[in-house]
């Protein structure tokens, strides 16, 4: 796979090592327990997987070479680049301006845009309504644009099944910027609807079957339908694609209940022509991530950090598998743990941060399962295992603990 040129400031001493370990030791990606780390008083167990992923270190390099490459010019992001705070505030920090906020409302005005300016396509990819409107300006954005492959590997498969009179569900958060793109590009092909969740794949399963009436259609999906669909013909023949950094598993799940339910509806022997296999859809990182996070949770931890921006849905669904096991606290950075005693965290499902005390345990070995999402830098991960070492006395050098952890596996 292509080593990207990433800035050296999103590397760090601890973390980084690890991977370049793991991948020396496993690089074809069979063994996904986590690396114990054995500080002594303190435990913690990386995971093997997570961090930056292929189309975010795409993302980041072909942003930093847009800035090298155009000193002098205004150069303006569609929206953040990634769901990373840490990162986003450096490009900022450069000079660069966002066009959009995350939920696509416009910062900047279309006519503030000019024709020589430098235009970035953020790694979640955009609509076809708004690359329309970059051409109109005249501004070419091929040169810079980070989409990340595995989502134009998503449009070019919904685009190949609406050739083939398929409809497109796309398993997605409606108003997440990738989400947005996807319907986007799908809709000029075929006719696409969104689903968030295997709740909503029940309800749209009640329509397939004919046990909900057509005309209640528009009243629960409404907007996140194209144009025209028409659920007594539109759903005849559906393939599912999902939104890369929604769970796989989910993503899974919800093509196989559609899938027995085409299987009702039309018979096993003609399901083929009635539900299209899209398994090939599924980002790898995310999978890789997801399993990685399943052999985290079964080590005997008292806790679970999972650290990343607080709008990435990446990260959510890892805070989310995390959840169900053990306390989990989800944290944007080392800032956010203020003490020994008190962390800052947020609540993904209420949307909000919140102070806890007495996260550590007192009992010695403290053990702590410590991830991120794929749009976090090392050097965040690594900035909060420092800062939690720094609570306890007589720790064990970083040196050393990964000498004694091997290959990194444990």
């Amino acid at each position: 796979m292509k080593a990207f040129d990433i800035p050296v400031f999103y590397r760090s001493p601890i973390i980084s090592r690890i991977k370049n370990m793991r991948r020396h030791d496993d690089p074809r990606k069979k063994d996904y327990s986590p690396t114990e780390l054995d500080f002594g008083p303190v435990i913690f167990y990386i995971a093997r997987h997570f961090g930056f992923c292929y189309g975010v270190e795409n993302a980041i390099e072909i942003s930093y070479k847009a800035i090298e490459e155009n000193p002098g010019r205004r150069i303006f992001l569609l929206s953040e680049m990634i769901h990373n705070p840490e990162v986003n505030s450096d490009i900022l920090g450069r000079g660069v301006k966002f066009i959009m906020n995350t939920d696509g409302e416009m910062v900047i005005g279309w006519n503030e845009i000019k024709s020589d300016d430098i235009v970035i396509v953020p790694a979640f990819g955009t609509t076809v309504e708004i690359e329309e409107k970059l051409s109109e300006i005249g501004v070419d954005t091929r040169k810079y644009n980070t989409t990340c492959p595995f989502v134009e590997k998503v449009w070019n498969r919904a685009e190949s099944l609406g050739k083939s009179d398929f409809t497109i569900i796309v398993h997605g958060k409606f108003r997440h910027e990738e989400t947005r793109a996807t319907f986007s590009h799908s809709k000029e092909s075929a006719p696409t609807l969104i689903i968030r969740d295997l709740e909503e794949a029940v309800t749209l399963g009640k329509f397939i079957l004919g046990e909900s009436p057509a005309g209640e259609f528009s009243n629960i999906f409404g907007q996140r339908c194209s144009a025209g669909f028409d659920p007594e013909i539109h759903l005849e023949r559906i393939g599912v694609v999902n939104q890369t950094t929604m769970l796989a598993t989910e993503t899974q799940a919800i093509a196989d209940y559609l899938k027995s339910v085409m299987v009702s509806k039309f018979g096993e022997a003609d399901i083929k022509r009635h539900f299209a296999d899209t398994r090939d859809t599924l980002c790898y990182a995310t999978h890789d991530n997801q399993r990685a996070t399943y052999a985290l949770l079964e080590k005997d931890a008292d806790l679970a950090i999972v650290v990343g921006g607080y709008n990435s849905s990446n990260t959510s669904h890892i805070v989310e598998l995390c959840e169900e096991k053990l306390p989990t606290y989800f944290i944007s950075g080392a800032d956010k743990i203020l003490s020994k005693e008190v962390v800052r965290h947020f609540i993904i499902h209420e949307h909000r941060e919140e102070t806890t005390s007495g996260y550590l345990p007192s009992a010695e070995p403290v053990r702590i399962i410590l991830t991120s999402g794929a749009s976090c830098p090392d050097s965040v991960v690594d900035a909060v295992l420092q800062k939690i070492l720094s609570y306890f006395e007589r720790t064990r050098n970083a040196d050393e603990v990964l000498s004694l952890s091997g290959s990194g596996s444990n």
